[in-house]
């Protein structure tokens, strides 16, 4: 693993398909590592707002890109069967020639759209164990031609998988985690370990939050023997922490990143177009984005680049 700074982006599946593209094109160009697709059956804070099925535009979005690395941050595991999961993150591999991030998370159990679609709203504890079985499930398949699993909540009987996938061992992993128990989960099977702020809160409190989940990943992969070396930290920068926009200005950028540097954090996901979704809102905010991407990122990389 390298221990490089990793830039990426995320976009929401909510414009139409020549927007998606003209955008994952644009912050390809611009030298970003990795962009992400948001993924939800409706948009949970804005229901009524156009959505596309992500692992559907992930898949024609690779076509439209050559090297950026691409994934969905993050697939809630509910809404798929998965061995079929795994069988969609086989096909993308291959069409992205190996350029897939596999990002999975628990959901939660408040999602809006887990009713229109008829998903049980388990609770936290089933829905962690259901999600421990999931990502063992998946992981044995990406790597294996054949997986035969025997769980509690998942079975399966001489699942094959041909052909195999482009990356070896598997395409990397990476999970969404905070609480514990999700934590231990990243500890075993992650090759990036995502976190976010879910509730408001001030930058130094989000600090300390992240300080402490970073700590907390680190006495689990000592338990089980893992160096945690092997385990990017990742982290989604968005509305919920105060005073943080990414994008007002070069030193904003610079300080922000600098001060979850100090907390352990190698790769920052930002949210792209940024007017849509860091405060305050305005033009200039196009022009500092693109200073960030050309000047900004380049100086703050360590060399070899991610």
């Amino acid at each position: 693993m390298t221990t490089g700074l990793c830039f990426g982006i995320i976009t929401l599946p909510n414009a139409a398909w020549p927007t998606m593209v003209d955008r994952w094109r644009y912050v390809e160009s611009l030298g970003f590592d990795s962009v992400w697709l948001g993924d939800h059956f409706v948009n949970p804070h804005q229901p009524s707002q156009p959505w596309f099925e992500a692992w559907t535009l992930l898949t024609a979005l690779a076509t439209q890109t050559t090297r950026i690395r691409i994934g969905p941050l993050v697939t809630p595991f509910a809404l798929r069967n998965p061995a079929m999961l795994a069988r969609q993150a086989l096909t993308l591999d291959h069409i992205s020639h190996g350029r897939l991030e596999l990002g999975l998370g628990g959901g939660v159990a408040t999602d809006i759209s887990y009713q229109m679609v008829g998903i049980p709203a388990w609770d936290p504890p089933e829905r962690v164990a259901r999600f421990r079985e999931v990502v063992e499930l998946i992981d044995r398949m990406l790597r294996n031609g054949v997986t035969t699993y025997a769980g509690r909540y998942y079975q399966l009987k001489e699942a094959r998988m041909q052909p195999p996938v482009v990356q070896h061992p598997r395409p990397p992993i990476t999970i969404a985690a905070n609480g514990p128990a999700m934590l231990k989960i990243a500890a075993k099977y992650a090759n990036t370990w995502n976190t976010y702020l879910a509730s408001p809160m001030s930058l130094t409190e989000a600090l300390d939050v992240v300080r402490q989940r970073n700590i907390l990943l680190d006495e689990y992969c000592s338990e089980i023997g893992r160096d945690a070396h092997e385990i990017r930290r990742s982290i989604l920068i968005w509305t919920q922490v105060a005073d943080t926009n990414p994008f007002v200005s070069v030193n904003a950028f610079q300080e922000l990143v600098g001060r979850y540097r100090e907390v352990g954090i190698n790769e920052f996901v930002f949210c792209y177009p940024p007017t849509e979704f860091y405060q305050p809102v305005g033009s200039e905010q196009a022009d500092v984005f693109e200073r960030i991407a050309s000047e900004v990122i380049p100086a703050l990389r360590a060399v070899p680049p991610c």
